[in-house]
């Protein structure tokens, strides 16, 4: 049985192996991607169940995803597959320091002709949490449709929401629509798991406690603001705010997914009824792992490598 949905859209990612730029870059290695993906794979990795409501095309993109995420002990009950529409890709550039260059081929692709329909036959046995992010609802109308659904479905159950904005300008039509519909969309989760940088573009604040405030005051039970590597500053609607420190990191390799591994640092130890500050340390130790390693999942632990590192740092 599988105790966590999440839906987005997997990707095909060719990331590259030298530092040019993207254009004169001749080798790339495989992955897959998407913010979900990489949530789902972290959670497996930590030895829960969860299961991933998605479509993928009929082609070796797609196929290659659901063999990886069915190796990787993901339910793939609900990733359908798609027999018109192919799988989105991306590729990324490699860079020595910063975030790097990331490209997209995700227009009219499978996942966003997801029929809102499907989800009438996920079966909520067992489900204690839904993990959100604000990627799908940027793709298509459908999608959006799908994310709102899904969040009802949930509250319908008590079922826990969680939901990490991930901004993805660049996917919108302009900023305006994009806070609107974010914010919207955050108001119905029980956790919000904004960057401060999201935070500053979505409230107008770069304050972590200001930035707490307007979804607490939106009926958000808790917010989590994430700092980088100075951790992150959570608030709920009933505890003051406090600072959970981050985990020193030797050599960032690739920034990508360590927002990602601190929802699943979160969720799983929320899952484990761990106290809400151990939750958002876990958090912070495996966001400081994922971005020493190339790839938006590989550096994502198991229970031993995380156990071992939060022992040695803290």
């Amino acid at each position: 049985m599988y105790e966590v949905l999440t839906m987005g859209e997997p990707m095909g990612l060719l990331a590259a192996e030298e530092e040019k730029q993207l254009k004169d870059v001749s080798r790339f290695t495989r992955y897959i991607c998407g913010a979900e993906v990489n949530f789902c794979i972290g959670l497996a990795r930590l030895g829960h169940i969860p299961a991933y409501v998605s479509r993928i095309g009929k082609d070796p993109f797609g196929q290659h995803i659901r063999e990886y995420l069915g190796d990787s002990g993901i339910a793939e009950d609900y990733l359908w597959t798609d027999d018109t529409y192919l799988t989105g890709m991306q590729l990324k550039a490699k860079n020595a320091k910063g975030d790097p260059e990331v490209i997209n081929y995700r227009h009219d692709t499978a996942f966003a002709h997801f029929k809102p329909e499907d989800l009438a036959k996920i079966n909520w046995d067992g489900v204690r949490h839904v993990h959100l992010t604000g990627i799908p609802a940027a793709l298509s109308m459908n999608c959006l449709t799908a994310t709102e659904m899904l969040m009802g479905m949930a509250h319908a159950r008590n079922v826990r929401i969680s939901f990490d904005p991930n901004l993805r300008p660049a996917l919108w039509p302009d900023k305006a629509e994009m806070v609107t519909i974010i914010n919207s969309l955050a108001q119905n989760a029980d956790i919000v798991l904004p960057g401060i940088n999201e935070g500053d573009i979505l409230t107008g604040s770069r304050q972590p406690e200001k930035i707490a405030d307007f979804y607490l005051e939106r009926g958000v039970k808790t917010v989590v603001v994430k700092l980088g590597a100075e951790g992150a500053y959570v608030k709920t609607a009933h505890e003051k705010g406090f600072v959970v420190p981050g985990y020193p990191v030797k050599k960032v390799v690739d920034t990508v997914g360590a927002g990602d591994g601190f929802a699943v640092g979160v969720v799983s130890a929320l899952l484990e009824d761990e106290p809400l500050f151990d939750a958002v340390q876990r958090g912070a130790a495996i966001g400081a792992l994922a971005v020493m390693s190339a790839g938006d999942n590989e550096g994502l632990p198991d229970r031993e490598t995380l156990t071992e590192y939060m022992r040695k740092l803290h």
